[in-house]
């Protein structure tokens, strides 16, 4: 049996092909995902609304929503909701706070990334305004009160009553 001679093209396909596969995976699919959780609230990824719009609500219907907050390791910033919880009705627009303090002498630039719990409401839950769509920049020992401005839709299961709002702060490169 003749063994075949192992060329050029081999090598440049068997080094090429994981390379191409890495970059897919950094630089496509990171927005393709982003659009995914956008459009089916999967991964706890919450919609917005554009204007404060009438809904048709049920003043007897209450939902708690619990806030929570964390940073990302080495993020030198204290970051927190004002308060834990509310209880809600669906359909109606409510406004809260978190609060961030920059404790270092230094400019830092960050970016708050939203996770709802359970997922299923997740797609019911818009933000009308939040400081996560925008990257915040906290000069040195600044703190700010970043306004949050959000509706749970009355379309809501009904079996679902408490929903968690979880923000994680990661620091940016300038």
């Amino acid at each position: 049996m003749e063994r075949k001679k192992i060329t050029k093209g081999f090598w440049i396909k068997i080094f090429s092909a994981p390379i191409l596969v890495f970059l897919f995976g950094v630089f496509v699919m990171p927005p393709i995902y982003d659009v995914l959780c956008e459009i089916t609230g999967f991964n706890g990824t919450t919609g917005r609304v554009e204007t404060e719009k009438e809904y048709s609500y049920d003043e007897n219907r209450q939902v708690e929503v619990s806030f929570f907050a964390s940073t990302m390791g080495g993020f030198p910033a204290q970051f927190g909701p004002k308060v834990n919880s509310m209880m809600v009705t669906p359909g109606k627009f409510y406004t809260t706070s978190y609060i961030a303090k920059n404790n270092t002498d230094e400019t830092i630039i960050g970016q708050a990334i939203p996770s709802v719990a359970p997922t299923d409401a997740a797609l019911h839950f818009k933000k009308l305004e939040c400081f996560c769509f925008n990257r915040q920049v906290f000069k040195p020992n600044e703190e700010v009160e970043m306004t949050l401005r959000f509706v749970v839709e009355p379309e809501l299961d009904k079996r679902i009553e408490d929903i968690s709002l979880s923000y994680n702060f990661v620091k940016l490169e300038s």
